[in-house]
């Protein structure tokens, strides 16, 4: 069996990045990207593409993009204050209102009920089997 190696396309200051650069100049950059857009600037270029690709092609409106943004980095999984904040401001400036904002933050937080959804019955269970246990233990101890 013959295994044959791609060469690797070089990386360097003059690969082409027409998103990134885009973003940059549009003041959607994020500065902590910098690195890995210096270490791989084409997997970077790749990656901003393909998060972007709905606005690009007219699927989602620019308001309802930004709107997306504030909800991931609003996310209890995610909570990015940079994003929300940048993301709120694009919006407004694109005429989202202060409503449908607030509207976004309040669904997204019922992310944080599944906290209580998973644990709840998880500490319910070990509750009961730790009382059986201590029972069992005071069991013992009487004989």
């Amino acid at each position: 069996m013959t295994v044959q190696h791609i060469s690797p396309t070089p990386t360097g200051p003059h690969t082409g990045t027409p998103t990134v650069d885009r973003m940059r100049q549009q003041g959607a950059w994020n500065p902590l990207w910098d690195q890995m857009h210096e270490w791989d600037p084409e997997w970077t270029e790749q990656f901003m593409t393909m998060a972007t690709t709905p606005l690009r092609r007219g699927v989602f409106t620019p308001q309802f993009f930004e709107l997306l943004c504030i909800a991931i980095d609003a996310a209890c999984t995610h909570m990015y204050a940079p994003g929300v904040r940048r993301h709120i401001r694009a919006a407004l400036e694109l005429g989202v209102t202060r409503e449908e904002i607030l509207t976004v933050l309040e669904m997204v937080s019922v992310l944080g009920i599944h906290s209580c959804n998973l644990g709840a019955p998880l500490l319910a269970e070990e509750l009961a089997a730790f009382e059986r246990r201590a029972s069992e233990r005071q069991g013992r101890g009487a004989e």
